[in-house]
């Protein structure tokens, strides 16, 4: 956390800050990105950061946000807080805090001028989805209990609730129903939550794109209702949800299946190449310019503009231009020829598993340690293409092979549809 200062500053003195420079708030969200990264990258703890993305993914405050920044730190601790724990418990954390409220504007909805931003997206995006047939009428209700908590922009920039801003009277969405007649609605808005975090429509919608995360882009319905009964019959415990999909059939039988997205090739090519990133000193060190190499691929954490979050199916992540901003890297992390400082690479020797080894066992080891699985004739064709090897080629240090052109070989390796899905 020392790395990126920015991340800790409370919300009035990261706003002056922002005031005496210019770029001041990019630099900010561009640093929690980072931070982001890192923790992706290198946590021992790696079930609780993919759920934790995935989580911000479903919850999502957009990184770019006007004003929103200055609280991200604090939202996302909320979200990595539930990310194994309760959905309920998570979402009632997660809808009132003020980086979701400042990013829906909800802090400007108020009795008579009511913006139904957040309360839609709460029933679209966040909840029971358009499928569970609400109306408009129900939206514009699910933003009056939102009505309330207000944040004093450019100023103190306090974050409060204000009773005589909450809009009072009676309220239908579904099937939860209130009288809202106490000017603080904070308790109502507490059981609207939990109401929609249990509804089946919620259930449905969870089940599915926890099954579209970790199985296949389009799951059968048989796996998704499984989950989403689990779900439902625990109480919204995500672990409980996450266990069942583990011991399904099609999560055993899903390998291949899921292309990476551009952020989690960035982070497995790191890890796979065993890249130590150092605390960053200048901006062009590795640490800060990793944000720039996830956005070469196309993606960056918390980039995705509108508040549906990040697709996450093959078709929207297979163009040519994200493949070639993948090649690009593989290669260049392969070479450590950018990000060249504040980072710390392999030697090319030490992928050899011993001093002297056939070229073809050498692309076996290698295809063991990057996939997880050995070499097929496919990808051994393409390696001694790619480095004018042929498969009996003895290997030792100080081959030329080693010397100069391993590089072609690692990128050729993570080029694959092997290293390319999950």
């Amino acid at each position: 956390d020392a790395w990126f200062p920015s991340r800790h500053r409370p919300p009035k003195v990261s706003w002056a800050h922002a005031e005496k420079g210019a770029g001041y708030a990019w630099q900010s969200e561009c640093d929690h990105a980072r931070w982001a990264l890192l923790r992706r990258t290198y946590s021992k703890r790696q079930l609780l950061e993919r759920m934790t993305e995935f989580w911000l993914n479903h919850l999502h405050v957009y990184g770019h946000t006007d004003l929103a920044w200055m609280w991200r730190t604090g939202y996302d601790q909320v979200i990595r807080k539930h990310a194994l724990g309760k959905f309920d418990a998570m979402l009632k954390a997660a809808i009132p805090h003020p980086t979701m409220v400042l990013y829906l504007d909800a802090d400007m909805s108020q009795a008579g001028e009511i913006n139904e931003n957040l309360g839609r997206e709460l029933l679209e995006l966040h909840t029971v989805g358009r499928e569970a047939g609400y109306t408009e009428a129900m939206v514009q209700d699910s933003a009056r209990i939102l009505t309330g908590y207000y944040v004093d922009r450019f100023k103190s920039w306090k974050y409060s609730y204000i009773e005589s801003r909450h809009a009072t009277g009676s309220v239908r969405v579904l099937g939860f129903s209130h009288q809202n007649s106490d000017p603080d609605g904070r308790p109502m808005l507490m059981e609207y939550l939990d109401y929609l975090a249990h509804h089946p429509a919620t259930a449905q919608r969870i089940a599915r794109k926890l099954a579209a995360r970790f199985v296949s882009d389009d799951p059968s319905q048989t796996l998704v209702d499984h989950l989403a009964d689990v779900f439902q019959q625990t109480g919204t415990d995500i672990t409980a949800t996450l266990r069942a999909l583990i011991e399904h059939p099609e999560f055993k039988n899903s390998a291949g299946k899921k292309v990476k997205t551009p952020s989690e090739d960035v982070v497995s090519t790191l890890r796979a190449y065993g890249v130590k990133l150092k605390r960053p000193h200048r901006d062009a060190d590795a640490s800060n310019s990793i944000f720039y190499v996830c956005r070469l691929v196309g993606q960056v954490p918390f980039g995705w503009g509108p508040p549906n979050g990040f697709p996450d199916t093959a078709n929207v992540w297979t163009s040519p231009g994200r493949m070639m901003g993948s090649y690009h890297v593989h290669y260049s992390l392969a070479g450590g020829w950018w990000p060249n400082t504040g980072v710390e690479y392999r030697r090319h020797a030490s992928w050899l598993p011993q001093k002297r080894i056939r070229f073809d066992q050498f692309v076996d080891h290698l295809c063991r340690v990057l996939h997880g699985r050995g070499a097929t004739p496919l990808v051994l064709g393409a390696a001694c293409i790619a480095t004018d090897m042929t498969p009996g080629t003895l290997l030792t240090a100080s081959h030329y092979m080693i010397q100069s052109r391993l590089p072609k070989l690692l990128g050729i390796l993570l080029d694959t549809p092997q290293f390319l899905t999950r």
